[in-house]
C-alpha cells in the first residue's frame, strides 16, 4: 500500500551520458500542465546508467529530481527496474532522456488509464524530433510471424492516428504502466539487456489479460537512437527477437504458425548474409546464434509466463493479426 501524500505518477528517466539531452527533456516535464517538477504533483526518478560525461553536475541543478546512481550501465530493462522498484505511485510513467514532451502529455496518460481500467498500459503518440510532422510511433504491433513494429513509422501525420484505440503494447519510449501490471506479471526482463524488453513486457502482460491503450493527446517528440544504434543494437534485437518467441509464443499457435516464424528468422539472416561486409549485418547473424543458443535458458520463464495466461488463443490471434 502507498503511503499518503504520494504523487499521482512517477516519472523514470533512464539516462547513461545523456547530459547533452536532459535539459529540453526536463524542461518539458517542468512544463507540464499537472505541474513543475517541483510540484509534487508528480516525481521524477532520474536513474544514472554509469554516466561519465557531466551528468551529474548538471541535475544537481534540478530542484526536485531523485537521481538513483548506478555503477555502471546496466542497460534500459534493469536501469528502469531500478527506478520502478523506488516509485511511489500507483503509475509509472517511462521516459527516454532523448524526449520532449507536450504540455498535457502526462495528463493525457494518466486520463486514458483512468477511463480504462482493464488496460495495464497506456502509449503515447511520438514524432520525430527533428521531422515534426513525421511519426516515429503510435504504439508498438506484434505479428503472427512474432515479429514486432511500430505502428505508424515514419509515415506523415495527418490526423490518421488521431483515435484513442487499443493497440498491442507500449513503446516504452514513453509510456504509462500500471503499478499492479508489474505487480501482477513482473518488471522488464533484464536478461534483454536494451531493445525489445518493451514487447516481451507487453506480450507477458498481454497474455494475462492486461490491456494497452493509445493515447494520441499524449505527444512526444522523440531522437530516435540517438542514445543507442550501431552494430550492438543489431546483436540485441536479433538475440532477444528470437528470446521472445522463447518465452512468449503459446505453444499451440507457434506450431500452427510455424512457416510464418520460421520464415521471418530466416530472412533476416539472408538480407544479413547478403550484407556480410556491414557490421551490423555480422552482429545480426551473430545475434540470431546467441538468440538460438540462449533458448534453454527462457524455458524456465516460458513455463512460468505460459502457466499465467488469461487470454484465448483466438483473442491473441486478433491482436497479433496486423490491421
Amino acid at each position: 500500500m502507498l503511503e499518503d501524500g504520494a504523487p499521482r505518477a512517477t516519472v523514470v528517466i533512464p539516462t547513461w551520458n545523456g547530459a547533452r539531452f536532459l535539459p529540453p527533456c526536463l524542461a518539458a516535464l517542468d512544463a507540464q500542465s499537472l505541474g513543475g517538477l517541483d510540484s509534487g504533483v508528480f516525481e521524477t526518478i532520474i536513474v544514472d546508467n554509469g554516466s561519465t560525461d557531466d551528468t551529474s553536475e548538471l541535475l544537481a541543478g534540478y530542484p526536485g529530481l531523485r537521481v538513483m546512481p548506478l555503477p555502471c550501465n546496466l542497460g534500459f530493462a534493469a536501469g528502469v527496474n531500478v527506478g520502478i522498484r523506488a516509485a511511489r505511485s500507483d503509475t509509472i510513467v517511462l521516459l527516454n532522456n532523448d524526449t520532449e514532451v507536450a504540455p498535457g502529455w502526462l495528463e493525457a496518460l494518466l486520463k486514458a488509464l483512468d477511463a480504462s481500467p482493464e488496460a495495464g498500459m497506456a502509449t503515447s503518440k511520438v514524432r520525430l524530433f527533428d521531422r515534426r510532422d513525421h511519426l516515429h510511433t503510435t504504439g508498438d504491433t506484434l505479428d503472427l510471424a512474432g515479429m514486432a513494429g511500430n505502428r505508424g513509422v515514419w509515415e506523415l501525420d495527418r490526423g490518421q492516428y488521431d483515435q484513442a484505440t487499443e493497440v498491442f503494447g507500449a513503446n516504452a519510449a514513453a509510456a504509462a504502466y500500471r503499478r499492479a501490471l508489474f505487480e501482477a506479471i513482473g518488471p522488464f526482463e533484464e536478461a534483454f539487456g536494451s531493445y525489445m524488453e518493451d514487447v516481451d513486457l507487453a506480450w507477458r502482460a498481454r497474455l494475462a489479460g492486461w490491456g494497452c491503450v493509445f493515447v494520441p493527446d499524449a505527444l512526444v517528440y522523440h531522437q530516435v537512437s540517438a542514445t543507442g544504434g550501431g552494430p550492438m543494437a543489431s546483436y540485441l534485437v536479433a538475440r532477444n527477437r528470437i528470446w521472445l518467441l522463447a518465452r512468449n509464443y503459446p505453444s499451440r499457435l507457434l506450431l500452427k504458425h510455424a512457416p510464418r516464424v520460421l520464415g521471418a528468422q530466416l530472412g533476416i539472416a539472408w538480407r544479413a548474409l547478403r550484407a556480410w561486409r556491414g557490421a551490423a549485418a555480422r552482429a545480426t547473424l551473430r545475434g540470431q546464434l546467441a538468440g538460438m543458443l540462449g533458448w534453454p535458458r527462457m524455458l524456465s520463464a516460458r513455463r512460468r509466463i505460459q502457466a499465467s495466461r488469461r487470454i484465448a488463443l483466438t483473442e491473441l490471434e486478433r491482436l497479433m493479426r496486423p490491421r
